[in-house]
Formats: structure tokens, sequence, C-alpha cells
């Protein structure tokens, strides 16, 4: 199936509303992606995986999206960023990344899509100062959840929130976290034709 009828269907089956041009948008991030891939190998998921393994990975987490600005860690090829930048151009994101190669991809994926709601920063997270805090920072990919919390927690505002994106080792992951936090909900994540346990985690200070 190509890429947009599949993303036409994954967009219905799990009830996500985009218009459209922004399922265009996505589309043409896939190929851009598919572009770049083969000369800064971006990604190692096979492009006929990219519909349900990047694009409706990170749109899952819609609903637990409310409010901005939004920093996302070790974005890598733009993950999640990029979709979710695109679903809601109401909300101001920060795509942080240390690896040069892909911060200028999704730089130049902000241009070619006009994504004036993306900011792309060059970094390692602990170089990173911003003037003013978070109210939702997300990582798909970045590292183990007591590190991606330590790393951020001085960026969140007062009342904000973390989104992550977690495997099997879930349990394990959490037990190693020392700072207080409350986790809000955890949600299976079923993908279709994916297998192995998925699950986002929504996550508070105390």
């Amino acid at each position: 199936m190509e890429f947009a009828a599949q993303l036409e269907k994954s967009c219905a089956d799990f009830k996500i509303n985009l218009s459209p041009v922004q399922q265009a948008s996505l589309i043409d991030y896939l190929s851009l992606l598919a572009k770049w891939n083969r000369a800064y190998n971006l990604t190692s998921i096979r492009n006929s995986h990219w519909v349900i393994e990047l694009l409706l990975d990170a749109l899952v987490a819609l609903p637990f999206i409310a409010k901005g600005p939004i920093l996302d860690v070790g974005s890598g090829a733009g993950l999640p960023g990029i979709p979710l930048a695109i679903a809601r151009p109401d909300l101001k994101f920060t795509l942080l990344d240390s690896n040069g190669k892909k911060t200028r991809f999704i730089k130049q994926v902000a241009i070619d899509l006009r994504l004036s709601n993306l900011n792309v920063i060059h970094s390692r997270i602990e170089d990173f100062t911003a003037a003013s805090g978070y109210a939702l920072i997300v990582s798909r990919a970045y590292a183990e959840l007591d590190v991606f919390i330590n790393s951020t927690q001085h960026l969140l505002v007062k009342q904000g929130r973390w989104l992550a994106w977690k495997g099997a080792k879930l349990k394990t992951e959490l037990e190693k976290v020392s700072l207080p936090v409350v986790v809000n909900q955890t949600i299976e994540v079923k993908l279709p034709g994916v297998a192995g346990q998925r699950y986002l985690l929504d996550i508070s200070k105390t």
C-alpha cells in the first residue's frame, strides 16, 4: 500500500483527525526522509514500515498534547516532533539533537514544508538552556526514563509534563527513576503489524 493510502487508513482506524493538507505534508516529510536517508542513514526502519512505525507511532500522542511550548529531546530524524508539529500548527515545537546531520535534515524539512512553528537546536541536552520553560517535553528514543527525566527536569515549567515512548523494559526503567514524579497514565500502544510491547507514558512532577 502506498504511503498516502496507508496514512489515510491509519488515521481513520485510530480516529486521528488530520486535514488533507496535513496528510500531504506528512507524506512530503517521508519523501524527504527517503531522499536524505540514502546518504545520512537517518533511520534503520524499512521504508515500507514508515507510516506505521514513524508517523502513526508519533501521532498516537495527539490526545495527550494540550498546550505548548513543546521540546522534543533526541529528535533524530524529527520524531515525534515533525509529525506532531504538522498536526498541531497552533503549538510551538523545539526539536533538539546532538547529531549535526540529523538537525540539518530537520531544518531542511522545516524550510521545505514551511513549518513556521518548528525550531531546531543542534546541541546536547546538558548544554542547552532556554529563556523560559516548556509545558511538555517528549522523547521517543533519547534515553532510559531516569536519564530523560533527570536531564530535562530543569526545563519543565511548574505544571509541566513529560511524554515518553517506552518498550518492554518499562517496569525496570520506572524503578530507576529517582526524582519524585507521578505517572499520570500508561497507555499501551498497539500498532498494526508491529510486534512487541509499546507504551506511552504521561508523567508529571509531584
